[in-house]
């Protein structure tokens, strides 16, 4: 679960990590008196989405009086945003946070995240800050480093040294390391992002910029953190399959795919690539896929008018065919599209799902392998 800039630096705050001042604004007034609370002469204006780039695309403004603020404000509030990470189709600003202006000696990358090959968190720095942290690995993979945390409470002194020399960063980082390491261990972090990291004129380290991400298959144990979550910022589409308990994420092809399990979902759409066309999205029903949860499905796969061919790969062993089936019709009834669907169900209740479909006259085109169905469903892509 993605959070704004302004929560992630709220939390890091209390974890005693340096972050600049700031003020919330959903208004140009808001903004404005921002700004003059702050006080200062410097300020800057930042977007609140949920996407990186947002310097690049105009998401960032240095503004140098209260009218600037205003102005820039203006620009942004109910306006659509469009970064590298948005799409093309950007994202519409709602919330803006003022800061105070810093003087700014140097810039620095600091992460931190699940080392999956060492099962530890890990630190991954850079002196190279402010800049996508992708371009730097591609262009000066040397200048990104990675720290495994051993004991994944606590960063030893060794550890903080080394980083501090691989930044040439004259300070003890260790309280810094520690405090990220505390807000990542406390409130079940999956990623904690500095970039940049900043060493101001009088020395000190910073958080100028801060992205965090929650684990939200912890979120039981962590209700003050599922209240951040901004239903706004993500897909509506994504948001209804997930209150169905469907596992959906939109991609950018035209061929809708249902699928239970995620591996052979993620096999479904490789193999519709390699055939030439590319998936409209990844959706797993899961194990405990009900009628009213496929219907949901088929819904959101038929109403998408992105999608000009479904392709429906149903392995069944926990999930029953008869019920996937029974979806397909409930959609179709609300829905009455005309989109091709091309079906393969193999396993519990096969006969009895495709029986359902056959009587009730439904287009669909069957498959018996899924090269076969991955071949059907390109070619009736019109």
């Amino acid at each position: 679960m993605n959070i704004h800039e302004y929560q992630a630096k709220s939390i890091l705050s209390d974890f005693a990590v340096p972050v600049p001042r700031g003020r919330l604004a959903t208004t140009t007034e808001a903004a404005v008196d921002g700004c003059r609370e702050l006080g200062g002469s410097v300020w800057v204006v930042k977007a609140q989405i949920h996407a990186g780039g947002r310097g690049k695309a105009g998401g960032v403004k240095v503004c140098r009086s209260p009218e600037a603020v205003a102005e820039a404000a203006g620009a942004l509030l109910g306006h659509r945003l469009v970064t590298h990470q948005t799409g093309s189709e950007g994202k519409v600003v709602n919330k803006l946070y003022i800061e105070e202006g810093l003087e700014i000696a140097h810039e620095y990358y600091l992460s931190l995240l699940i080392d999956r090959e060492q099962g530890k968190p890990a630190f991954v720095v850079s002196p190279r800050g402010g800049t996508d942290i992708e371009q730097v690995a591609a262009e000066e993979p040397a200048a990104i480093r990675s720290f495994a945390v051993d004991d994944t409470q606590t960063v030893d002194d060794t550890t903080a040294r080394a980083i501090a020399d691989f930044l040439t960063v004259p300070s003890d980082m260790r309280p810094l390391l520690q405090s990220l390491l505390d807000a990542f261990n406390q409130r079940d972090a999956a990623l904690i992002e500095l970039n940049p990291l900043v060493a101001c004129g009088d020395g000190r380290l910073v958080a100028l910029d801060a992205k965090m991400a929650i684990d939200d298959n912890a979120l039981y144990r962590q209700p003050e953190m599922a209240k951040l979550r901004d239903l706004a910022e993500e897909d509506p589409r994504e948001v209804e399959a997930a209150a169905y308990g469907l596992n959906y994420i939109a991609l950018d092809g035209t061929i809708g795919c249902m699928v239970n399990g995620a591996g052979l979902a993620m096999a479904t759409m490789d193999i519709i690539q390699r055939k030439g066309a590319k998936p409209a999205n990844f959706l797993d029903v899961g194990g405990g896929v009900t009628v009213e949860s496929a219907t949901e499905g088929f819904k959101l796969l038929l109403a998408d008018r992105h999608v000009r061919a479904v392709l429906v790969n149903i392995f069944g062993g926990i999930v029953r065919c008869d019920i996937i089936a029974n979806g397909l019709l409930a959609a179709q009834k609300i829905v009455q599209s005309q989109v091709p669907v091309v079906m393969r169900l193999v396993g519990t209740h096969e006969e009895e799902g495709q029986a359902i479909i056959r009587d009730a006259g439904i287009d669909v085109r069957w498959a018996t392998t899924l090269d076969e169905a991955a071949t059907m469903v390109v070619a009736a892509h019109p």
